[in-house]
């Protein structure tokens, strides 16, 4: 038991006031017992959030900017279009490559006739072989030329369709590279943008604890704030090799998809587990706060309820919340602090009278 205590109702219970007959009594509250356990010994490394899909999107095919629909910071719809070049020449290409398709077609026939014609003619013994060759070779070469002509169509079909650029996922537009009426080229930037669907922290590992976190793969990203949430990692992607200066582990954890609350950028700490321990534990529902101090009433072996100063861990993911100071395995605690508490004083007052 901790010898400084701040809580003004334990010097009364220490004292003895309640009565034998309060103490034999049937508690009006639910009791539970503090018990030891084995829980993750984890390590506690800064991290940075960032979107698994963060990228940029450049023109595969040349043309002026006609059409600009989004901008910076403005949520885009996935597969809608963000923008469109002129698509003039590109249309020309395309009824041109349907022309010479068509053209090809029409030699397929005409050679598809011949090879029969001489096929039949051939099988009477009445052309030299070289003629059924010659007919067999412009057939497979009237094939070939159609062929030839298809692929040029759905080539000229792909850069059409590469006029109209839409967005690979949704997201945020987060850079705009060009403007309106400006020529874009193959390959040149149009727009960055991230999705907010999944994202993940990104953390060092010291080498120190490189192969525990690998051995184990979990871990937690704790979020700061006044709930103290925590989110369990769906994945850890530890990359096989160190940074030369900081000797570190460039680590990927990854977490659930749409997280409320969670942006790129931010600073998040990630709890990764490198082994077990022993802790004794009590609900996190049993533990009294007031200011700084937390205390739990617990139930002597006599039925006296004694609120006693408690030093806390950290809370676990079941509920359960560490105690390092001022309790002991098995000890009887109450599982309603606040009816425990009335409880209390009610037989303090009693004890006055």
């Amino acid at each position: 038991m901790l010898k400084s205590n701040p809580f003004p109702l334990i010097a009364l219970a220490l004292l003895g006031l309640l009565p034998a007959a309060a103490q034999s009594q049937e508690l009006p509250f639910p009791v539970g017992e503090a018990s030891t356990s084995i829980v993750p010994l984890e390590r506690t490394v800064d991290a940075v959030i960032e979107a698994v899909n963060q990228s940029t999107v450049s023109a595969q095919t040349s043309g002026r900017i006609v059409e600009i629909n989004f901008d910076v910071d403005d949520l885009v719809p996935k597969d809608s279009i963000i923008l469109r070049l002129r698509d003039t020449e590109q249309r020309a290409a395309l009824e041109q490559a349907k022309a010479a398709l068509k053209e090809a077609q029409a030699r397929l026939r005409e050679a598809g006739e011949e090879y029969t014609r001489i096929k039949g003619v051939y099988e009477k013994k009445l052309v030299a072989k070289a003629e059924m060759d010659r007919a067999s070779a412009n057939l497979e070469a009237a094939r070939a030329k159609l062929a030839s002509a298809e692929a040029a169509v759905r080539g000229a079909e792909e850069q059409l369709g590469y006029t109209v650029v839409r967005a690979p996922y949704a997201g945020v537009v987060l850079e705009r590279h060009v403007e309106l009426g400006e020529m874009a080229s193959p390959g040149q930037p149009l727009m960055t943008g991230f999705s907010f669907e999944q994202l993940r922290a990104i953390a060092n590992v010291p080498q120190v604890l490189v192969e525990q976190v690998r051995r184990f793969g979990q871990a937690r990203v704790l979020l700061s704030g006044p709930e103290g949430r925590s989110l369990a990692a769906e994945r850890i992607n530890v990359l096989p090799y160190a940074d030369s200066l900081s000797h570190t582990f460039k680590t990927r954890v990854l977490l659930p998809r749409e997280v409320e609350g969670i942006y790129p950028g931010m600073f998040v700490k990630v709890a990764f587990r490198v082994g077990e321990q022993q802790r004794l534990l009590v609900p996190a529902k049993a533990v009294v706060h007031r200011s700084e101090v937390q205390g739990v009433y617990v139930i002597g072996q006599d039925g006296r309820v004694v609120l006693r100063q408690v030093r806390l861990g950290r809370t676990l993911d079941d509920g359960q919340v560490e105690i390092l100071a001022g309790l002991e395995d098995g000890e009887r605690i109450a599982l309603d602090p606040i009816r425990a508490g009335l409880y209390l004083k009610e037989q303090q007052v009693g004890a006055r009278s």
